[in-house]
């Protein structure tokens, strides 16, 4: 009998569990075993070890899926590392990466490759098919012009009656097939601009090894279009390629733009938004070295890859690559790994790159690729306009000038975007006669006025109650909104421009599955004049005929304790800004604000990247502050606040002589939303300047944290902490 390792679903330190088998399973093989009297699906972690408890208290494997694929080594060691890092479970980390299908006590049905076929020498010497027989002559010349075979969806397309015909000549002995993937053929070549075309072949230099790149563009300069280049000649040598977008909304554009570019290509699209079977089949297919070019948001860094040639991160600074709960990982920094681990490049791209990826291009640790000028020959940045509203009587959010500018644009032909900064006023219901205000009773948040559907939500915990008619403390009927969403911004507009379509773009408007694709078409139709929206419309679009931009509430992030908001707030602005003129039309941009001198205005209004980024790092060098140190939130949850800080408090108290030197660990505090879900919330923050040094005093706490379990209290771990 042999003891194996299987990795469990479980929240063990390790997620390792010794069971038996007669013989020795093979390392990556997806297995059912028993735990707690339920049958679980495990990944053999380790075969043939030595078990630490009596042989007689081991249990036998029940299930083994011999059909299947091997999750491979190189995807063991990324695992292993993540869960090192994060200081995570091993068990939940591996879980966290496998589709949902993966997951399930059963086996799986295999992805089937795709055949191509060829007309072979003795189909050549066939005469062809009649002219008259149009279809047939057509699938006839496909066949025989191929050098490396075509597939039956390609061949579909010529003739809806490929698959009789080609098995009727197959039989015949004229046609051959293969399941062979032919190489990329390269399409007629798109014209890059001397700055692209010196970006690309830099890239193209560190083929076959590890170079980190930051491809830092402005807004509009056609960074895309520097990837694809790159992308166009790995593809072309047979090597897969990994694309990392932040958020699901920028994959319908961009699977346009890859669809005319490389629509010969095996593709996998790996989303939250792609139904189940599909995500496992992708998966599987991208493990088998099916798919080659393989485009996912932040889960899919996670995707096994035999042949990875290269990696890319677009808008590799967004906040989306960072997982805000259980395995708190981040998607650039283990893509960066991927890539060491693969020897290959990787191109992070962005117009407001994050600090961290900055100072490691300023210091080489990265190599830094720019592009100053906007990729349309006849595109301009847009012109930036700070507006001082401290004074101004505002209807709903929007100054005179505001109205203004986009009454004139709709006369002339214009498309505008309203921006609504993500922190800004969520409306919120208020009395004015006792100065009630309606809060979620799980949360420490107002609740949020939703006028068509007549209830208050809670926008954390989701609870919902209908809009009361008077109010609970002093029985007035007469109720105010107070602040501004994008519904009131909506409404506001139709008055104001009555003769514009307006589409608001927000989480309830974009929740189904195609409402993006309709977006794309009704915009390219120019059947839209006014878009509203928050953050999912300040990055990545390209929008030819937006020519003006309005930002509402750009001081909302500026209030924060946060001391990463201002490089959040300049980021937001500048994208959003960069929607403006990416075309034949000159762009303007509206900033609305009560702090006109804040630093940030400047530096949006100079589009000046590098002037932000030099007094960014300055500020924060003198405190060790990343990117000049290393920090790791430590959170508790309980019934009460005292209760979550009491519970470090004192942890902190039992560590203090434990931990290394130069790591600070400071004094419980809240976290920035106290009360979520009925439980109260706080933190500490451990700082230092050595990551090593850093992760020993980690790692002491966990092994606390686990030896002090409490019932009613729950913890985590946040390594690399993005939100405070």
């Amino acid at each position: 009998m042999i003891y194996h390792h299987i990795a469990l679903n479980v929240p063990l330190s390790d997620g390792l569990l010794t069971y038996v088998h007669p013989e020795a399973l093979p390392v990556g093989r997806r297995v059912v075993v028993p735990f707690r009297n339920r049958p679980q699906v495990g990944v053999v972690w380790a075969a043939r070890v030595e078990p630490q408890i009596a042989a007689a208290k081991i249990l036998p494997i029940q299930e083994v899926f011999d059909g299947e694929p091997l999750l491979p080594p190189d995807w063991q060691a990324l695992l292993s590392f993540t869960a090192r890092y994060y200081h995570y479970p091993l068990g939940q980390a591996v879980f966290t990466a496998l589709p949902h299908g993966l997951k399930e006590p059963k086996a799986v049905a295999l992805p089937q490759p795709p055949l191509f076929y060829r007309l072979n020498a003795i189909g050549r010497q066939q005469p062809a098919p009649p002219a008259r027989f149009r279809k047939q002559a057509a699938l006839w010349a496909a066949l025989a012009e191929t050098a490396h075979g075509v597939d039956m969806a390609d061949l579909k397309r010529i003739h809806a009656q490929a698959e009789k015909t080609v098995a009727a000549w197959q039989q015949q002995g004229w046609t051959d097939c293969t399941a062979e993937i032919p190489p990329h053929a390269a399409a007629p070549r798109h014209t890059l601009n001397e700055e692209q075309q010196a970006a690309a072949a830099e890239i193209q230099t560190a083929f076959g090894r590890f170079q980190p790149f930051l491809l830092y563009g402005i807004t509009g300069s056609g960074k895309t279009e520097v990837y694809f280049d790159a992308v166009e000649k790995v593809l072309a040598s047979g090597k897969q390629v990994l694309f990392l977008l932040p958020e699901i909304n920028l994959t319908p554009q961009l699977l346009k733009r890859i669809g005319e570019r490389f629509g010969d290509v095996p593709l996998a699209v790996l989303h939250s938004q792609t139904a189940a079977g599909k995500r496992t089949q992708d998966y599987l297919r991208s493990l088998l070295g099916q798919a080659r070019l393989i485009i996912g948001t932040r889960l899919a860094v996670f995707t096994p890859l035999p042949d990875v040639g290269l990696i890319v991160v677009d808008e590799e600074h967004d906040t989306s690559f960072k997982q805000d709960n259980e395995l708190r990982y981040h998607a650039r920094d283990l893509a960066v790994w991927r890539a060491k681990q693969h020897n290959c490049p990787i191109v992070l791209g962005s117009a407001t790159p994050s600090l961290e990826s900055w100072h490691k291009a300023q210091s080489g640790t990265y190599r830094l690729l720019e592009l100053t000028r906007r990729g349309h020959a006849a595109a301009r940045l847009p012109v930036v306009e700070i507006l001082n509203v401290g004074r101004l009587k505002m209807d709903n959010g929007f100054s005179p000038q505001a109205l203004k500018l986009l009454q004139q644009n709709h006369q002339q032909g214009g498309m505008s975007l309203v921006y609504l900064n993500r922190r800004g006023f969520a409306p919120a219901l208020f009395c004015g006669d006792c100065g009630h205000t309606f809060g979620c009773p799980n949360c420490s948040a107002k609740m949020v006025l939703h006028q068509r559907a007549k209830q208050l939500r809670c926008h954390h915990c989701d609870y919902r109650q209908p809009v009361p008619y008077k109010c609970p403390d002093c029985g007035n009927q007469d109720l105010t909104a107070v602040g501004f969403g994008t519904q009131r911004v909506e409404e506001t507009l139709r008055l104001a421009v009555p003769n514009a379509k307006v589409v608001r773009v927000d989480r309830d408007s974009t929740a189904h599955k195609n409402d993006w694709a309709e977006l794309y078409r009704q915009i390219a139709g120019e059947e839209i004049d006014i878009l509203v929206g928050t953050q999912m419309l300040a990055k990545g679009h390209d929008f030819a005929r937006l020519n003006l931009v309005i930002v509402l509430n750009a001081d909302g992030s500026l209030y924060s304790s946060d001391f990463r908001a201002p490089e959040r707030l300049f980021a937001e602005l500048m994208q959003v800004s960069g929607r403006a003129g990416r075309a034949d039309s000159a762009g303007h941009v509206l900033i609305q604000t009560q702090l006109p001198d804040h630093p940030v205005f400047a530096a949006v209004k100079a589009q000046d990247y590098r002037r932000f980024a030099e007094q960014a790092l300055l500020e924060r060098q003198p405190f060790s502050m990343p990117p000049f140190g290393f920090q790791t939130a430590i959170r508790a949850d309980a019934p009460t606040f005292a209760e979550a800080a009491g519970f470090l408090n004192e942890i902190k108290a039992e560590l203090e002589l434990l931990l290394p030197e130069n790591v600070a660990c400071f004094g419980a505090v809240p976290m920035l939303m106290v009360r979520l879900a009925e439980r109260e919330r706080a933190q500490i923050f451990l700082e230092s300047p050595s990551r090593k040094d850093l992760h020993r005093a980690v790692s002491l706490w966990v092994q606390m944290l686990q030896q002090n379990r409490q019932p009613n209290i729950r913890w985590s771990v946040d390594v690399d902490v993005q939100e405070m």
